[in-house]
């Protein structure tokens, strides 16, 4: 048989039944909350009026009158008591008001009420005081829950919505598709210009270590990239990225960046990430995207080629293997100079460091872990196989040259 907690006597504080004093004293206790909560806390003084002393008013007035039910029934809150408090904790999310905000204010008011319930408690009081703050804490637990739960849940459904925007606005600009339908449908907007990325990530720490969860890393390791993205002109950039790149779209809302900036912004994404990051970036109109995107993957194919060290590469700063890289006939001549290192791999090897080293016998046998003596050797069998001599300077841009479209067609 099961006891009727309200056939109890009323939990009292101070000589006044508790349920009793909180149902009298809603009104004056949602004023004083409500006037600290604006004076606290800036982002309420930044909401409408109206909302404020309306909408989460009445949030506060219902939290103290169920609380006076829950008193009085001696239980706890159930599910559907909550309803309104997670209604509201939605728009909250929907108006872009911070979660700790939300819930500050929610321990900031059932705080308060406290305080003024327990303010004349007395030595007589203690066990009704306890009975009273357990029921305190499990009200504000299922209230964080609640709220928080609904807060969440309405953040994911606006960011996938924005996200579907976003990668139909990505493809439809890499396609070169009509943009109007996009637009409309998403409610998104053109930039002027667009900085076209095409990323190659390296592997973190993390995602090679043993006992880590490769795949939890690189989600890591994915998200933080994209906030880092986001944070090149302050907009949300459109990417269609994995841990190992991709390609990613950064709105300029103003005119075109300058490169040392952006330089340095890979460099420090790169840093954060704790990664090796190869970049090739075009900077277009929308109309220009499509091309951009192709140019970028190209970019950043020569840099990973030719061994080029981790940064931000434009157009300018892969000239020479970019157009000796397109097929022609000069490409495939150019490649067959050094046809007689064929097979010879430790030749090609030990000539790619040499021109690569500035041409240092030092600094290549270092790279190669072989003595200099022996680049010596192979650089003089280089020279009797090919009749190219790399420390002669007028045999010097035609290796280079030879290099890159031996390269660019395998």
């Amino acid at each position: 048989m099961t006891t009727d907690n309200r056939m109890l006597p009323p939990l009292r504080i101070a000589g006044r039944p508790v349920a009793q004093w909180l149902s009298v004293s809603a009104a004056d206790l949602t004023n004083l909350v409500i006037s600290r909560l604006v004076d606290e806390l800036p982002i309420y003084r930044a909401l409408p009026r109206e909302e404020v002393h309306g909408e989460i008013a009445d949030i506060v007035t219902r939290n103290i009158e169920l609380f006076a039910t829950l008193v009085f029934e001696r239980r706890a809150a159930r599910d559907s008591e909550l309803t309104e408090q997670r209604n509201s904790a939605a728009r909250r999310a929907e108006e872009g008001v911070p979660l700790d905000a939300v819930l500050h204010a929610y321990h900031f008011g059932i705080g308060m009420a406290s305080k003024e319930l327990f303010a004349d408690a007395g030595p007589d009081d203690i066990a009704d005081v306890r009975i009273v703050t357990g029921m305190i804490l499990d009200f504000l637990r299922r209230l964080t829950i609640a709220v928080s739960a609904a807060y969440l849940e309405e953040r994911q459904t606006m960011e996938s919505q924005a996200n579907s925007g976003r990668r139909s606005l990505m493809s439809a600009l890499v396609a070169g598709d009509d943009l109007d339908a996009v637009l409309g449908r998403t409610g998104l907007r053109l930039a002027p210009h667009y900085l076209a990325l095409s990323l190659a990530v390296g592997e973190s720490a993390d995602e090679r270590s043993v006992g880590i969860s490769g795949t939890v890393a690189g989600r890591r390791k994915l998200r933080r990239l994209q906030a880092e993205l986001d944070r090149i002109t302050g907009e949300p950039a459109l990417t269609v990225i994995d841990s190992g790149g991709g390609t990613a779209l950064v709105p300029c809302p103003a005119s075109p960046p300058d490169w040392e900036p952006l330089r340095a912004a890979v460099d420090r994404m790169s840093r954060s990430l704790h990664v090796e990051l190869r970049v090739g970036g075009v900077i277009a109109t929308p109309a220009e995207v499509p091309a951009a995107v192709e140019q970028a993957a190209e970019i950043v194919r020569l840099v990973e080629r030719t061994g080029r060290p981790p940064g931000l590469y434009r157009l300018a700063d892969v000239l020479l293997d970019y157009q000796l890289s397109r097929p022609s006939p000069a490409r495939r001549e150019l490649a067959r100079l050094l046809a007689p290192l064929a097979g010879k791999p430790e030749l090609m090897q030990t000539l790619e460091a040499y021109v690569a080293g500035g041409l240092n016998r030092r600094a290549t046998a270092a790279a190669l872990a072989v003595h200099a003596n022996t680049v010596d050797y192979r650089m003089r069998r280089v020279l009797e196989l090919t009749g190219l001599n790399p420390a002669d300077p007028a045999d010097l841009p035609r290796i280079g040259a030879a290099l890159v479209a031996l390269r660019a067609g395998e």
